[in-house]
């Protein structure tokens, strides 16, 4: 079965990725298509405890590229996305702004926003269908690396695996950072928090004040207000709905996906907020609703360990706050071009692609991450004298450099050049 999917002639580069979220995914399906031999590890000993996850999620046309060379997943994704082609923009009392159209993007690629678990588990099973060797319940305890022999691995309960490449991927609280940095930091807090809810629409549709979101298909709007915005839309025709909305950080919650939020706690934060907003949130059943802290790293001078054989990718090396829109996209690009190096730099160059990967990632996925501020901003304190004169103030900023974007052909493109500046000899002080 595995026989039926394009890849390049066998690499000889072993390569582990730890973490099975989408960066790692990603990684893993990428080094495969390249010819790479992959070993995935992920700490949780049944994947529905990632799939599981309800909330949106959104890959730009810069990372649906991926999909459309993985066989069959771009289609199985399209098949249960929010087919919406804009954003309706409202004041938190309730008024109609403005509403920003996408469909322009169409010519730059496809745009996928979904549910999060459902979209993980079609890129989970296209990984199992090309016969990656997925390790489930492999807790990753310590990364370490070596010039002679020239190797890196991982000490995963208790035991020691090798590589020529090992790519963390574990989120923000990777253990891959400290080989990375030379010391142990933890995550901060943002400043905010995030609610997020995901459930069937039957009850919505009932509710006259709020059925007009779900009764002709599907649907997306935001509505802005002092330090808050709240996200909504309608999925699969109008049969589900979701919302999330991003607000100041009291301290009362943990760094967790999983910490169950309650709606009266939720409408707290809504005080004076538009009667739709009200009635979505308390339409929302028990345990649909989960808050967490955002959490950012401050941006890390490398992504790769002082022998370069290690690297992180995603979360891992560059957390983005939900406002960038960029987060998921970011880390598929990661996985592309990582993959990319190592199929030409070869497995007896293995630092070479790392040190060509890092540099071709590095000053547009910190461009990218430093809109998600931007953006709250932009919202959060939003001058509505003005606003209301020009209204597309508020819109999103969608720029063609960051959206119209192939990293494939990039990595490919710019290459021989990055490493010609890599390997110059540098001037004497």
């Amino acid at each position: 079965m595995a026989d039926k999917f394009p890849r390049l002639p066998p690499s000889g580069i072993e390569v582990i990725v730890v973490g099975a979220g989408f960066a790692g995914l990603a990684a893993a399906i990428e080094c495969d298509r390249k010819g790479h031999s992959v070993t995935l590890l992920e700490k949780v000993d049944n994947i529905n405890e990632i799939t599981r996850i309800g909330d949106i999620i959104s890959f730009d046309p810069n990372g649906s590229k991926a999909f459309e060379r993985w066989p069959g997943v771009i289609e199985q994704m399209e098949a249960i996305a929010r087919q919406t082609t804009w954003l309706d923009l409202y004041h938190h009392e309730g008024k109609f702004v403005t509403r920003q159209s996408f469909a322009h993007e169409k010519a730059w690629g496809r745009r996928i926003n979904g549910h999060r678990g459902q979209l993980h588990d079609i890129i989970y099973r296209h990984a199992v269908a090309r016969g990656i060797d997925i390790r489930l319940g492999q807790r990753v305890e310590d990364y370490f690396e070596s010039d002679n022999p020239p190797l890196a691995g991982v000490v995963v309960n208790g035991k020691r695996l090798t590589a020529d490449v090992v790519i963390a991927a574990e989120g923000v609280r990777s253990r891959g950072r400290k080989i990375v940095l030379g010391f142990d930091e933890n995550p901060k807090s943002s400043g905010y928090a995030v609610y997020r809810a995901w459930f069937p629409s039957d009850e919505v549709a009932k509710n006259p004040i709020i059925k007009h979101l779900v009764v002709n298909g599907d649907t997306h709007q935001g509505f802005i207000g002092p330090d808050i915005h709240f996200l909504a839309s309608s999925i699969k025709g109008g049969k589900e709905v979701n919302w999330v909305f991003t607000h100041i950080d009291d301290g009362n919650i943990e760094e967790s996906w999983q910490f169950p939020g309650k709606p009266e706690e939720a409408l707290k934060y809504l005080d004076g907020w538009c009667p739709i907003v009200h009635e979505l949130v308390k339409s929302t059943p028990p345990g649909r609703l989960i808050d967490h802290k955002l959490v950012y790293r401050d941006p890390l001078p490398t992504f790769i360990s002082p022998r370069a054989r290690i690297t992180l990718i995603g979360d891992s090396a560059h957390p983005f706050l939900p406002t960038s829109i960029q987060g998921a996209s970011q880390s598929i690009e990661d996985g592309v071009v990582l993959a990319s190096c190592l199929e030409r730099s070869r497995k007896n160059n293995i630092p070479r692609a790392l040190r060509a990967y890092e540099k071709i990632r590095y000053a547009r996925v910190h461009r990218a991450q430093a809109m998600g501020p931007k953006t709250r901003e932009r919202w959060h304190k939003a001058d509505w004298s003005k606003v209301w004169k020009k209204p597309e103030m508020i819109h999103l900023v969608r720029e063609e450099w960051l959206l119209n974007f192939d990293a494939e052909k990039d990595a490919y493109d710019r290459y021989d050049e990055v490493v010609a500046e890599l390997e110059k000899p540098r001037a004497k002080i």
